[in-house]
């Protein structure tokens, strides 16, 4: 379902949009990044905060190392540097770990428990990943449209965009 080769360009490509997100996002003042705006995890930092929490706690799944929160709507960082410093930490471990698996690794299953619905699931690890990439990009979105409804320039995060600035082909 998934190749080496498919998990690597999307860990780049997710890298890429979560930069041009957050420098985005740099320019928004403490009200507005607070500011409910309506969206699953009402804010700008809560959203970005999710995606934090999310990717890790699918990283503990798949890797059994690392801090793992027990609540989806967690706020682990308050302070939006703090928030971007760890966003660059996971990142660059998503990359790290995508880089060492092979075709294998990612048709074999894994199994973990929901927080959502505490009950156990099995899948192929390149399915899983496939979801935390696609989560990523689902919750991206709500960020744009935060940007865009406080009237700021909000990134594009096209992956031919990406694939064309990369030379990834």
């Amino acid at each position: 379902m998934l190749s080496t080769d498919t998990a690597r360009l999307l860990a780049g490509y997710n890298r890429w949009c979560n930069e041009r997100l957050y420098r985005a996002a740099a320019d928004l003042t403490a009200t507005e990044l607070r500011a409910d705006r309506g969206v699953f995890f009402g804010s700008m930092l809560g959203t970005l905060n999710h995606l934090l929490v999310a990717d890790r706690i699918w990283m503990r799944r798949f890797t059994g190392a690392g801090d793992a929160p027990d609540r989806l709507d967690a706020i682990l960082f308050e302070d939006f540097a703090d928030l971007q410093q760890a966003r660059q930490a996971e990142d660059a471990r998503i990359a790290h770990w995508i880089d060492g698996l092979s075709d294998h690794d990612l048709d074999s299953p894994i199994s973990y428990r929901s927080l959502s619905e505490p009950r156990e699931f099995t899948q192929k690890l390149g399915a899983a990943l496939l979801h935390v990439f696609n989560h990523q990009t689902h919750h991206r979105g709500q960020a744009h449209a935060i940007l865009t409804g406080f009237g700021r320039a909000a990134p594009g995060f096209d992956l031919v965009t990406y694939q064309r600035e990369t030379g990834y082909s």
